[in-house]
């Protein structure tokens, strides 16, 4: 480190993690970083920024323009400038939404900008390829996150969200991945953290939307719930991690499972899943399929096949999406195509 690099609290606090976590953001990677010019996103940048010669990464800043409010334009430009000012090359999408749009369409839009710019560094580039996106998600998000899909109704995979890792796009052939290195981080750290680098901040007005969901949660039900319970939010970011490790575990088990379980042809042998609690067989079940290329059913539909191949169930079949069938009789359950 020289002795103009800064290095506080919360560079410590990131470069150790990173050190506990090398494969996160690997030493001498290109990063693609995920900037709104909110708090979030360009904490995210002052500290990789920091960090950046110490970890030999190479920066490149993404900005997308949802179009959703008048000011976007000006909020794209404006900090078009000050990368300029501090050399750090961005590239700006830009979209049309409506005001309507929801909060899934802009952010599989993004996700999709963000591979296609990935995509195309690579193409200029052959010796550093990019292979990470960077987005400012913080244990805060992780909470709100959390709040909602309770609210919505969900299994144990939608309490485990906001994992540190995972795949850009999983139907895309490639190993581009969509990294989150601020998840032990709050709202209250990155507002904390853009003051002390003295970092512009610009605040983008649908945040404060209360038509989405997650603005009413964050400005109408967190603020409750710190008030009745202070420390909540990090206590919930704390237990959506935990899940997702149990995810983990449960994902490892299954596979040692279902390599004892699988004939060679990949049917199941039904005879021990019929010794199995229900709650285990339509866990072997879930993993099994997802294995053979099915898009993830929902708990009722897991329920529901379950009970069919369990104990004293009759054969019988299931038409499922994709023109695939599930079928079973007495010793086997087997995934096959519809004629």
């Amino acid at each position: 480190m020289t002795a103009n690099e800064p290095w506080l609290n919360w560079h410590d606090r990131l470069h150790r993690r990173l050190l506990l976590t090398p494969q996160l953001l690997p030493k001498g990677a290109t990063l693609l970083l995920a900037i709104s010019g909110g708090q979030d996103s360009m904490a995210l940048l002052g500290l990789l920024r920091d960090l950046s010669s110490r970890h030999h990464w190479t920066l490149q800043l993404w900005h997308g323009d949802h179009g959703w409010h008048e000011g976007s334009a000006r909020i794209a430009s404006d900090l078009a400038s000050w990368c300029q000012t501090q050399q750090l090359p961005l590239l700006i999408s830009t979209s049309t939404f409506s005001t309507t749009s929801s909060e899934a369409k802009a952010r599989a839009w993004r996700y999709a900008e963000l591979q296609q710019a990935c995509e195309q560094l690579n193409l200029n580039s052959t010796t550093n390829p990019c292979h990470t996106v960077v987005t400012g998600h913080t244990a805060s998000d992780r909470a709100e996150s959390l709040l909602l899909q309770l609210s919505r109704g969900t299994d144990l995979a939608g309490l485990g969200n906001l994992r540190w890792q995972r795949p850009l796009n999983a139907e895309a052939m490639n190993d581009i991945r969509l990294v989150r290195p601020l998840l032990h981080f709050s709202h209250d750290d990155t507002a904390a953290i853009c003051q002390d680098l003295q970092l512009p901040i610009w605040t983008d007005p649908s945040n404060s939307d209360s038509r989405f969901d997650r603005n009413r949660i964050r400005q109408e039900v967190l603020p409750v719930l710190e008030a009745l319970h202070p420390g909540c939010s990090r206590r919930m970011a704390e237990l959506s991690e935990r899940v997702s490790q149990v995810q983990d575990t449960q994902s490892a088990l299954v596979t040692l499972s279902l390599e004892n379980l699988k004939r060679p042809d990949g049917a199941l042998k039904r005879s021990p899943l019929l010794q199995l609690p229900g709650s285990a067989r339509r866990l072997l079940l879930h993993g099994w399929l997802q294995a053979q290329g099915m898009p993830a059913l929902s708990a009722r539909q897991l329920e529901e096949l379950s009970t069919a191949i369990g104990p004293s169930q009759p054969p019988g079949e299931r038409h499922l999406a994709g023109q695939k069938r599930l079928r079973w009789c007495r010793d086997w359950v087997q995934l096959e195509d519809r004629s």
